[in-house]
């Protein structure tokens, strides 16, 4: 399974506009590759070096049909629950280091499972993970990163 994003590479910057100091909007992201008989996907954005025990968690969403092979900018794919970010918000929370805290690396963690999951929307990443243990058919990350002055 393959994730990318057509508006960076991994282990680079992500623009500006899909941070706090942008738009915080997700950027685009395209799916390949998704194994035969997953059920769902779930996408999971951390930040392992945020400056909190266990990192920030930017966005969860899960029940994303495993057909999907694009998920738009500023958009949730049809049918997919969005659960509960860092801030305990519904939503995608724009990229957001400290100023002068250095270069944080976003792990944008793709998931096909075998599985649906009917939870709530204030399920963290955490609760979804454990949720998602033994059902998970492949994964793949990419990585973008950020760095305010």
């Amino acid at each position: 399974m393959i994730l990318t994003s057509p508006s960076f590479k991994n282990d680079a910057p992500v623009p500006k506009k899909f941070t706090c100091d942008g738009g915080s909007i997700n950027p685009e992201l395209q799916i390949q590759n998704v194994p035969d008989g997953a059920k769902s996907l779930a996408l999971v954005v951390h930040d392992p070096d945020a400056p909190i025990a266990g990192g920030f968690t930017h966005w969860v969403v899960w029940n994303i049909d495993p057909r999907t092979t694009l998920i738009k900018e500023e958009s949730v794919p049809p049918g997919a629950v969005e659960g509960s970010n860092g801030a305990r918000n519904v939503n995608y929370a724009g990229l957001c280091p400290p100023p002068g805290h250095g270069v944080h690396h976003y792990h944008f963690k793709l998931y096909a499972l075998d599985a649906t999951f009917d939870l709530p929307d204030s399920t963290t990443a955490s609760v979804l993970a454990t949720r998602m243990a033994g059902h998970i058919l492949a994964e793949t990350e990419l990585v973008g990163t950020y760095e305010r002055g």
